[in-house]
């Protein structure tokens, strides 16, 4: 399936197969391939949750409106953010770059991000939505479908995933075999809309 294709088919499906599972090969693979996703400055602050157990996935169920796929999804992906993942180690982003472009480099992202909470909020919602989007095309390539997923008490999933501190829950992929397809398309607004060209 190319990269077109995959995003015309890939939608937000609701129903899913509990009796279906991934293999791990599967999951590594996605995985794999979701940490190929960019990220400024190349920090990868992302930090990708897979909850595979029963019971986990049942209490983080209770804490998302009850909302089905995410306990009968094959996969249930938890989204979350490492806010300090720039001031970690920053050397370790760029250890296989020439001398000079790592010094420079590290530099600037202690530069850009010191002292500036909500530089580093926003950067870790950028990363984590272009990851979320690799995973769901993977996905679709693989034969999956998804759901992308705000619909949760992030402060109850935080609790029960034991987030460190400095990590902040972004969003849900549940990744599975669906039962039924999704309901078509609401409508999409005109091009003309929503592009613009030069300025509004």
């Amino acid at each position: 399936m190319n990269v077109s294709q995959a995003i015309i088919e890939r939608r937000s499906v609701k129903a899913y197969d509990p009796q279906h599972t991934m293999t791990e090969d599967e999951i590594s693979k996605l995985m794999s391939l979701a940490v190929l996703s960019p990220t400024a400055f190349n920090i990868q602050n992302w930090r990708f949750v897979v909850v595979t157990d029963p019971a986990l996935r049942k209490q983080i169920r209770a804490a998302s409106w009850d909302q089905a796929q995410v306990e009968e999804a094959s996969v249930l992906i938890v989204l979350t953010a490492d806010l300090h993942a720039w001031a970690k180690q920053p050397e370790r982003y760029w250890e296989n770059a020439p001398k000079p472009v790592q010094d420079y480099l590290v530099n600037a992202i202690g530069q850009y991000y010191t002292g500036k909470d909500q530089v580093q909020r926003d950067e870790a919602m950028r990363s984590c939505g272009m990851a979320a989007m690799t995973i769901m095309l993977a996905a679709k390539e693989m034969g999956y479908d998804t759901c992308p997923m705000d619909g949760f008490d992030f402060d109850a999933v935080a609790k029960l995933l034991n987030l460190p501190a400095d990590h902040t829950p972004v969003m849900f992929v549940v990744v599975g075999k669906a039962l039924k397809e999704a309901q078509p398309r609401g409508g999409q607004l005109a091009m003309n809309e929503v592009v613009v060209y030069n300025r509004f």
